[in-house]
């Protein structure tokens, strides 16, 4: 039967209730733009740097076997930095601009949205996907005068009976549940296969259409009224353009602390919210999500997603980065970045912090083998996969490391401009997770951070490279062993 989009009367003024979640009642106008991204930091790292650098180079002029293999891999990430730094310009440009038009009146939008998120349904993603879920009735239909919320289970799941009574208690919820039987034409597992049923499902109901808008979000990411707020007036605008709308857009996935149970895991993700406002916003943000996607705060037309869907082969792992290619071939153009935060968290531990950023290594790697995806996209991502994938290769510890084994550790480079460039990249380092901690505190309940966590944070970089090289490391040996291929979900914390 087919389960209606339910229609909300909204009212001008903002609830008091912010369901469960203490940083509901902190959404207000004091939201907007106050953790906007600065140039600080970059410019006190690279200072740093370059001092440091000129330094050690009037020490020992010489360089070294170490010293001329960093000359390269040390200059060659100068490609990422560029990108960010103007990615973190343009997104300061946007935050002015959006602080300065700022008024408090309420958005209230006229055109549907569908909330799809799915989740593998074990024991242990149950209180997460309960926070998220009343999140999403809480703050959506007060900007909404149409939406639901689509949760894709498989048949079978553990918490299969808690959802249903979740449906039964709440007219926004809908549990979709996928059959153990059901198989797409390219054999799609995983992720993608539980997202193609859901969307097969919307098609058939007739819900594939320019005026619906469908939110995916992951089972362990919320909202609050600043997130359906600024959703809201976004979808409103592409509605007013008309036909020179956007047809997709991201926001930003922020880390409050009070979701992870991991300091360590908590302040090594900075470096994601440090991303989402440099790389994606000068990419997605400028009409073309070439170097991919998240899984979560995505938004797109139904009827774009009709047309591309989520049947992308059993080998899909990382199927938001692949929907981001197939999407630059079919709308170039057409994709947009909005100051809008969800909030999700970090990895549980060191062991599942590793299995993530392994997931998304193997899934890049495969997906540049894919021949149904352009060779041009693929040739466009793969300057930013190889750095990624080389950083083990170039991380300063693994390498001085090996010079002392060798008897030389020597890292000086051929010269003061190499040196320069090398000061700019470590400049930009800092940037990324310092704005990136910013954003996370920002939105945490105690939003005040101690005064030795900024400084913790930029001393432990080396620590968190390290983190990230296991990862990659990781990833890259299972697709040069060419192993099965696996979809890990890791523990949702509390």
């Amino acid at each position: 039967m087919r389960w209606p989009l339910t229609r909300r009367s909204v009212t001008s003024t903002p609830a008091a209730d912010h369901g469960g979640d203490p940083r509901l009642a902190r959404a207000g106008s004091e939201a907007v733009w106050r953790w906007r991204p600065g140039l600080t930091s970059f410019l006190f790292g690279s200072s740093f740097s370059i001092l440091l650098t000129a330094w050690l180079r009037l020490l020992d002029p010489h360089t070294g076997p170490i010293g001329w293999y960093t000359s390269v891999v040390w200059t060659l990430p100068i490609v990422l930095t560029v990108q960010g730094i103007a990615g973190g310009l343009y997104t300061r440009r946007l935050a002015t601009r959006r602080t300065e038009t700022h008024v408090s009146g309420q958005v209230v939008c006229s055109e549907s949205l569908i909330v799809v998120v799915p989740t593998i349904g074990r024991e242990d993603t149950y209180v997460a996907l309960t926070r998220v879920l009343t999140s999403f009735c809480t703050c959506l239909p007060r900007y909404f005068r149409y939406v639901r919320i689509d949760v894709v289970v498989e048949e079978g799941c553990d918490i299969g009976s808690e959802l249903l009574r979740s449906q039964t208690s709440n007219q926004l919820v809908r549990i979709v549940t996928v059959p153990r039987d059901f198989r797409t034409p390219r054999g799609t597992r995983f992720k993608a296969r539980a997202i193609q049923y859901a969307h097969l499902l919307r098609k058939r109901e007739g819900e594939a259409r320019g005026d619906v808008w469908i939110l995916h979000m992951d089972d362990d990411t919320s909202v609050n009224p600043y997130t359906a707020a600024e959703i809201a007036r976004f979808i409103e605008c592409q509605r007013v353009a008309g036909d020179d709308g956007k047809h997709l857009a991201q926001g930003i996935l922020a880390y409050p602390r009070e979701f992870s149970r991991s300091r360590l895991t908590w302040y090594a993700d900075a470096a994601r919210a440090g991303c989402d406002i440099s790389f994606f916003p000068i990419t997605t943000g400028r009409g073309m999500p070439r170097i991919g996607l998240h899984g979560e705060l995505l938004l797109v037309r139904a009827s774009v997603e009709a047309q591309i869907g989520w049947d992308f082969g059993p080998k899909t792992i990382v199927e938001d980065a692949e929907f981001a290619m197939r999407f630059c071939d079919a709308y170039p153009g057409r994709s947009a970045w909005f100051p809008a935060c969800s909030y999700g968290a970090s990895p549980a531990n060191l062991t599942d912090f590793v299995k993530q950023r392994e997931r998304w290594v193997w899934g890049l790697l495969t997906l540049l083998t894919q021949r149904s995806v352009s060779l041009r996209r693929r040739l466009l991502l793969l300057p930013t996969i190889a750095l990624w994938v080389g950083a083990p290769f170039a991380n300063p510890i693994v390498l001085i490391s090996i010079g002392f084994l060798i008897g030389n550790a020597d890292t000086t480079p051929v010269n003061m401009i190499i040196g320069s460039v090398w000061g700019i990249n470590f400049g930009f380092y800092i940037w990324l997770y310092w704005e990136g901690f910013k954003i996370n505190i920002y939105w945490s309940t105690e939003h005040r951070s101690r005064w030795w966590e900024p400084i913790l944070v930029i001393a432990g970089t080396p620590v968190f490279a390290v983190m990230e090289c296991l990862g990659i490391v990781s990833g890259l040996a299972r697709f040069v062993r060419g192993s099965e291929i696996q979809f890990t979900v890791i523990e949702k914390p509390v």
